[in-house]
């Protein structure tokens, strides 16, 4: 049979027309699950946090201090009321006070882009309900038609993409005193207006309104998937949305949730597994170790100081994670100096030893237990041992990788090959007099090794 150019064109027609829709997901766990992540996340590897909102005004104890103040009713967080604010004074009365009259998205977004960082994940809702953009379903309680007056999740976003990193979104689902979550909650959660009317039609509104790459959800926990319909809004964001292609999204949406179902795995905040999981994750970490957002009894005895930021980055990049860090600005607006500090120091090391992070995969060692940490990365037929201490002498054993005589070791932001020799078990590498640096952490890129 003769087959003529038109059927050749028609058939080659028929197989991209059928690659451009892709593969479509039901609204079921076993099928979402079953979609691959987007490459750009894996190869990123490093973001920014960010947690601002009306909880930045009070800026005392954490950015769950609505909750912790007439929640639980933490005593501290009374007395900081009745020490510093009038009788009647209630929490919807810090809105106004959120100005933000300083920010500037081009210098966050250059800030960020200075830490050597990828993506950004702005707080487009936290638990308090108040929406960074003038979301419809929030009205009064949102960025636009109170405090700044201004839509500050579409701000940033333009800056953040000016400078080619992604953007993403972090949404809470649940908002501790909305009256119509508190409804659905005290029927067990056999009704869902709260889903219907607000959390479902704002979420929708959202993505369509800035289309993120990464959705961080979060604020889940108190009831199960089916009350929320995750798997249905799964399902369009994955088949349907703007985004259907490219967004990445966590594991955070419904009880029983995390680690187990979804897109990245976040489980718990700070997660930090002993050995090499199977599914890919994020470490999400804040530089201020007590609280997201910012708060203005804040210590520098209680910040990550930048070796611990780069060690811990390391660690997480090693067992094949992510690493989004957190900073909460102040409620005009600005990155507190210290912050900036962390941020542009990490940038500063990342400029010499990116090439072990960026677009690296888990090796088949991920570390070594000697005097001087030793984390492997990998990438080709490349390993990188990124060591996080000065070894105080002029030689680094490293009992993991297997050296052939094309073997070549260089010190990342040195051009000129090391000496080293085998071991029994390993090499044993000469180095040169280590350049200063901060982070107390230096990179060996080894060719050709096993």
């Amino acid at each position: 049979m003769q087959v003529t150019q038109s059927q050749i064109s028609l058939f080659l027609c028929l197989i991209s027309c059928a690659s451009s829709l892709g593969t479509r997901y039901t609204p079921d766990w076993a099928s979402l699950d079953s979609r691959p992540i987007p490459e750009w996340y894996d190869e990123v590897k490093f973001g920014i946090f960010v947690h601002w909102g009306v909880f930045s005004v009070p800026a005392f104890g954490s950015e769950w201090f609505w909750w912790y103040w007439k929640g639980s009713q933490n005593p501290s967080y009374i007395q900081f009321m009745t020490k510093n604010y009038p009788p009647g004074f209630s929490y919807t009365d810090f809105a106004p006070e959120f100005h933000a009259q300083f920010f500037d998205p081009d210098e966050w977004a250059d800030i960020f882009e200075a830490s050597g960082a990828k993506y950004v994940v702005l707080t487009n809702k936290h638990h308090e309900g108040f929406t960074n953009w003038g979301s419809p379903y929030s009205w009064n309680w949102n960025a636009v038609d109170n405090g700044p007056h201004r839509d500050l999740v579409g701000d940033l976003g333009a800056a953040i993409r000016k400078r080619s990193l992604h953007y993403g979104l972090y949404n809470s689902l649940y908002e501790w005193f909305n009256p119509i979550y508190l409804s659905d909650k005290q029927s067990g959660f056999k009704t869902r207006d709260y889903v219907e009317k607000k959390a479902m039609p704002e979420l929708y509104e959202l993505i369509n309104r800035y289309k993120p790459d990464l959705l961080w959800s979060d604020g889940d926990w108190e009831a199960p998937d089916t009350y929320w319909n995750s798997t249905g809004f799964l399902a369009w964001l994955y088949n349907d949305s703007p985004v259907k292609d490219v967004v990445v999204t966590n594991d955070r949406w419904g009880l029983g949730c995390y680690c187990k179902h979804g897109g990245y795995y976040n489980c718990a905040d700070k997660f930090t597994p002993g050995e090499l999981p199977n599914h890919k994750w994020e470490k999400c970490q804040s530089v201020d170790t007590i609280s997201w957002g910012y708060r203005r009894n804040m210590k520098l005895s209680e910040l990550m100081d930048l070796p611990s930021i780069i060690k811990d980055m390391v660690y997480v990049v090693a067992l094949g994670g992510n690493y989004l860090l957190n900073v909460g600005p102040t409620s005009d607006g600005l990155i507190a100096p210290v912050f900036e500090e962390r941020l542009r120091g990490i940038g500063a090391w990342l400029k010499v030893n990116g090439e072990a992070i960026y677009a690296t995969k888990p090796w088949r060692v991920q570390a070594e237990n000697a005097t001087v940490p030793v984390w492997y990365t990998s990438k080709s037929s490349t390993v990188y041992a990124i060591f996080t201490s000065n070894p105080m002498q002029n030689s680094l054993i490293l009992s993991a990788p297997k050296a052939s005589h094309n073997t070549v070791v260089t010190l990342l932001g040195n051009p000129e090959p090391l000496k080293w020799a085998s071991l029994q078990t390993g090499l044993i590498v000469l180095l040169p007099d280590l350049p200063f640096t901060p982070t107390d952490a230096w990179t060996l890129k080894l060719d050709e090794v096993a």
